[in-house]
């Protein structure tokens, strides 16, 4: 049970480093486009915030595979990983985890400044206190609450490329809180009877699947007038169009899955919205490129 590549690769669960890290590289980006005299940004800030970023997230994933040793067995999808299949040592996990996590706040500390380090701690904390050991065991709002670790990742971003949060700042980072619960529970609707047999309380789980259906229509009726609501407080045109499109499709299939509140259907809502939000903040840099303000 050493510390293989593989295994290390699977507890730090890359596919969500890689989200946050576009989140936070994209914001970055934009903020040195955006706010009046920003300090011009190299290369270098930019790897120093990919590295931050990416050990935070690896971090933060690692204790949450520790902390969630022993439900992981009782679910199909989680059942494989690396300490309840025996491929890696509880205590190893744990220790790698600390470390890694304890790490990226020094980095982005002395690499970017102290705001943005404070937002990397906030990132670590809301995923593994408040969500992991805190809320996802006891209550419904889980996700809702634990959101803000990814909004987190935005706002390390752009404070380290200001050395501040201004409005715009705080409201793009904002808008990965907003989005959350869409995804999640799109996922959990996938995944109720796993959720079920673990005894979480998924959204899914406490309410039914039709119920659920419409949290997440009402959701998505609020992210879609948010996100454009950033127009009025700096964004252009090229973040106002991509942002009604792909908002409008995430809107049309979970209309949809009101109609047809099936694991399966919730299945093909989850992969639409999955992108979406690489989609947004990919939008946010492009209109930093290309600013045509709205107002």
């Amino acid at each position: 049970m050493g510390l293989s590549l593989k295994e290390i690769m699977e507890i730090s669960k890359p596919r969500i480093v890689v989200l946050l890290v576009i989140t936070a590289v994209t914001s970055m980006y934009a903020a040195n486009k955006l706010v009046p005299n920003a300090p011009p940004l190299d290369y270098l800030a930019y790897l120093h915030i990919v590295i931050a970023g990416t050990l935070a997230s690896a971090g933060s994933s690692a204790l949450n595979h520790y902390y969630d040793k022993d439900i992981d067995p009782k679910m199909t999808r989680t059942s494989t990983r690396p300490i309840p299949s025996g491929r890696m040592a509880a205590s190893h996990v744990l220790i790698y985890g600390l470390l890694v996590s304890c790490i990226s706040v020094i980095y982005g500390y002395f690499a970017l400044n102290a705001l943005s380090a404070f937002f990397i701690a906030v990132g670590i904390f809301s995923y593994v206190i408040i969500y992991t050991v805190w809320l996802k065991r006891l209550n419904s709002s889980n996700i809702v609450i634990g959101g803000i670790a990814g909004s987190a990742a935005s706002w390390a971003g752009w404070s380290a490329a200001t050395g501040s949060l201004d409005l715009l700042g705080f409201l793009v980072g904002f808008l990965v809180f907003v989005w959350t619960p869409s995804h999640f529970w799109c996922l959990a609707m996938k995944l109720k009877e796993e959720y079920t047999q673990a005894n979480i309380p998924m959204l899914p789980v406490v309410i039914g699947m039709q119920r659920t259906s419409k949290y997440i229509l009402g959701n998505t009726l609020i992210l879609l007038p948010y996100s454009l609501l950033l127009c009025a407080f700096g964004m252009g045109i090229v973040y106002a169009v991509i942002a009604i499109v792909s908002g409008g499709l995430m809107l049309t299939y979970h209309y949809r899955l009101t109609k047809n509140p099936t694991s399966e259907f919730a299945w093909k809502s989850y992969k639409v919205t999955a992108p979406y939000l690489t989609i947004i903040f990919v939008a946010i840099a492009l209109d930093a490129v290309f600013h045509f303000p709205l107002f």
